[in-house]
């Protein structure tokens, strides 16, 4: 029978997984000794005389390791296993010194020398040969039962460079991944897999995992100078193999930890780290090409928010790829936002809880499926944004926190630790490292995943250090104020850092407060002192509070809320904005978008609709969440998703919401095809009010503008009413306006109240202009005008 661990304690897995049976500590499944040349035996031998004279003034030494080292490797503890274990030149020749714990007999193979080591005990086996120098070999372990040929780990030099180190050292490795984490090489002309991982307060790290019956003990990693980062090459390991690292703390005790670096995990609620090695081919040449032909703010862009688990249950990344890309494309949206796809033990987290910040979700599939979502999606004219969350961790004790006995990657302060919120804990982004984690993650994303762009979650909370805190639960920074300026060293980092090394990237920050220049350059100081962060977009969560609450009014009180409607133009251009209708807004009992509206079945779409328009024709961009594009009444849930059969033909009402989702097809037809409503989305020429205090009336007109003033006139009525032959002031010099979209229409589910000939300005000046029309606006709707 094989020798196994003792199996007392947790498993460091967490799965309900048996060991492999039949296997042996090498990971291997036993096999009978292949029949071979016997080598050459030499007359050094097992145990071999600790007094040899040689060379006259040399004397002999003792292979075996002394007591200390003994002791160190067996308690885990030891910085420097390679010192001690391998093959070592000494006074009396070459030592070898391995440890196996479990094994029955070691025998070194070097070319035609065969070499029996003795048995120190403990697994530690040891022999000295009068060689002069320390040759290439492989170990012959004989287990009960069976023996194995193997390379032995301890003869390798370091994996990691020089520079790599620098860089580490210094906070800088913008490739972080490349450097850390488990992968799959070949090294000195063996293959094999090279691990490394960052835990400078550890007293010893060893690596367990399928291929040593998760027992470490004879897998003991070393420290590399004082970077705080440990090293061990694995010959013999290869892509799919589970592993965490276990790690000795500062008090003695010891934790198994996930991969911070891991770019594959198991399945949850399974926690082991997975060796992963991507063969994927992209086919997305021409999206890359192209990406970087327009900054973000200048052009087109309408995003449909996905939660990828809930959209279509039950699929993986490979099927959502079939069916995510063409129901996107038909919708006309220009991009998807997938909320965080990184690994994230508790589902009902909706991925904003993540442990696996390398590694997309293991429940959909593997890092090479998501490559081929990814892929897909731009081979269909999509391009892709993913929520990314550095502003927090969640307290699981197999990931991230206290990683290597005290706290790492999150902030030694208690009380800046603590996220008060969500019960997780905040980064320290006042460390090098763990800054150069995050940024770094950033960049992983965007050059492995072909990610078009990062929204940026919970960035409030990161800027200010009294964040949802009481006077006394935080202190001021150097200056006395209350910015957390760590973080915002952080943000401006990653951002600059990013768009420097991704041609066509975007970033994006959800960002609710009046913070100072948030999409402003980080070299181009503000009023406030500081560089602005960098970012590309904010969600303007002001215009979603304001606009929302407006319209869940009854329109004979909305004339009282009418500056809800018009508040957003008055620091429209302080920022580049996304206009956000996500998911935390049909969640939590706050009822989806139709559901949100006042009125009966048909007023409440009649509301939607019009909303829709008038949030397409406002300057910024747009964001819709799934099942909002076909009102869906009830609130989202992950448990189910969207609540697909609305659509289904079988279904009586169906024709209800299929009008909407028509709807949503037609504003983003037009949207795209009118520069008027994007390209300068950002600069006030690119708007003007036709009117905006009509609130007795509750309509909302204004035009939108080209670069070379070609216009697009939008008009809201929010009112449940016909209002015929109203007037409003147009420029003179366009000879007549044709409706381009009208949200009142028959086929979307409309009274059909449109406007169906050109009209034609008249010369009565209105509303401050030479010229005006009179239209017909339908009631609870919204009506595009573009020159006939």
């Amino acid at each position: 029978m094989t020798p196994r661990p003792s199996s007392s304690g947790p498993d460091p897995r967490k799965t309900t997984g048996k060991k492999p049976a039949g296997k042996t500590p090498t990971g291997k499944k036993p096999a009978k000794a292949a029949k071979r040349k016997a080598p050459r035996r030499t007359t050094a031998s097992a145990n071999a005389s600790a007094t040899t004279s040689v060379s006259g003034s040399e004397v002999a030494v003792s292979p075996a390791p002394d007591a200390a080292d003994r002791e160190r490797l067996l308690a885990g503890t030891h910085h420097d296993p390679h010192a001690v274990l391998g093959a070592h030149r000494v006074p009396g020749g070459v030592a070898f010194r391995v440890f196996r714990p479990y094994a029955l007999a070691v025998t070194v193979l070097a070319g035609e020398l065969r070499v029996g080591l003795h048995d120190d005990g403990d697994g530690f086996f040891s022999g000295l040969v009068p060689l002069k120098d320390v040759p290439a070999h492989r170990l012959l372990v004989a287990y009960e039962g069976t023996e194995q040929e193997v390379e032995d780990p301890y003869r390798f030099l370091p994996t990691l460079g020089e520079l790599d180190l620098h860089l580490l050292g210094e906070g800088r490795h913008e490739q972080l991944w490349r450097a850390l984490g488990a992968h799959p090489t070949t090294h000195e002309g063996v293959a094999g897999t090279r691990f490394a991982v960052w835990a400078p307060n550890a007293r010893g790290v060893r690596v367990a995992g399928g291929f040593n019956f998760w027992d470490g003990t004879g897998h003991p990693m070393r420290s590399l100078g004082s970077t705080g980062v440990w090293e061990l090459f694995l010959p013999g390991v290869g892509a799919g193999e589970l592993y965490k690292f276990e790690i000795t703390r500062p008090d003695g005790s010891r934790t198994f930890r996930a991969d911070p670096l891991a770019r594959r995990t198991e399945v949850p609620p399974a926690t082991s780290s997975v060796v992963h090695a991507s063969d994927y081919t992209w086919g997305d040449e021409e999206w890359l090409a192209h990406r970087a032909d327009a900054p973000a703010h200048e052009a087109p862009m309408s995003v449909y928010e996905v939660h990828l688990p809930s959209w279509r249950p039950g699929l993986t990344y490979r099927q959502l790829a079939e069916q995510l890309p063409a129901y996107v494309a038909d919708l006309g949206f220009t991009h998807v936002e997938l909320m965080p796809v990184a690994e994230h033990p508790f589902g009902g987290s909706w991925g904003y809880q993540v442990t696996g910040f390398y590694a997309p979700t293991a429940r959909l599939g593997d890092p090479d499926d998501f490559k081929y979502l990814v892929d897909r999606l731009h081979r269909a004219g999509i391009g892709v944004l993913m929520d990314w969350v550095p502003a927090h961790f969640p307290r699981d004790d197999w990931a991230l926190a206290e990683f290597d006995g005290r706290p790492l990657y999150e902030h030694s302060d208690p009380l800046r630790a603590a996220h008060p919120d969500w019960g997780t804990l905040e980064f320290d982004f006042g460390r090098r490292e763990v800054r150069n984690f995050l940024v770094a993650n950033a960049v992983y994303w965007c050059e492995e995943f072909h990610i078009d762009g990062l929204r940026v979650d919970a960035v409030a909370s990161m800027l200010y250090l009294d964040y949802s805190r009481e006077p006394g639960e935080w202190e001021p920074n150097e200056h006395g104020g209350r910015e957390n300026l760590d973080a915002v060293a952080f943000l401006q980092e990653m951002n600059a850092t990013l768009y420097r090394r991704v041609p066509g990237v975007v970033t994006v920050a959800e960002e609710s407060t009046a913070w100072d220049g948030v999409t402003r350059a980080t070299h181009h100081e503000g009023p406030s002192g500081f560089g602005g962060l960098g970012f590309g977009l904010k969600w303007n969560m002001g215009w979603m509070h304001d606009s929302l609450d407006y319209m869940s009014h009854e329109p004979v009180h909305r004339k009282h809320h009418h500056g809800e409607m018009t508040f957003s133009m008055v620091y429209a251009y302080s920022e580049n904005y996304v206009l956000p209708i996500s998911h935390d807004e049909v969640v939590h009992g706050k009822r989806s978008l139709v559901s949100k509206m006042p009125g009966d079945w048909w007023q409440q779409r009649a509301n939607e609709r019009a909303y829709l328009g008038f949030m397409w024709a406002h300057p910024g961009k747009q964001l819709l969440f799934m099942g909002q594009e076909f009102a869906q009444g009830a609130e989202w849930s992950e448990a189910h998703g969207p609540d697909w059969w609305l659509l289904d033909p079988e279904y009586g009402a169906s024709a209800d919401h299929r009008g909407v989702r028509d709807l949503v097809r037609d504003l983003n037809t037009v949207y795209r095809a009118t520069p008027a409503l994007w390209r300068r989305d950002t600069h006030p020429s690119g708007f003007s009010w036709v009117v905006g205090d009509a609130a007795e009336d509750n309509v909302l007109a204004f035009l939108r503008l080209d670069a070379d003033g070609t216009p697009l006139l939008a008009v809201s009525n929010f009112a449940p009413v016909v209002r015929s032959g109203y007037r409003l002031g147009v420029p003179d010099e366009v000879p007549a306006w044709h409706e381009v979209l009208n949200t009142d229409a028959a086929r979307y589910g409309g009274g059909d109240v449109v406007n169906p000939d050109p009209v034609k300005p008249e010369p009565q000046g209105w509303h401050g202009r030479p010229a005006s029309i009179r239209l017909t606006l339908p009631p609870l709707a919204t009506v595009w005008l573009r020159p006939a």
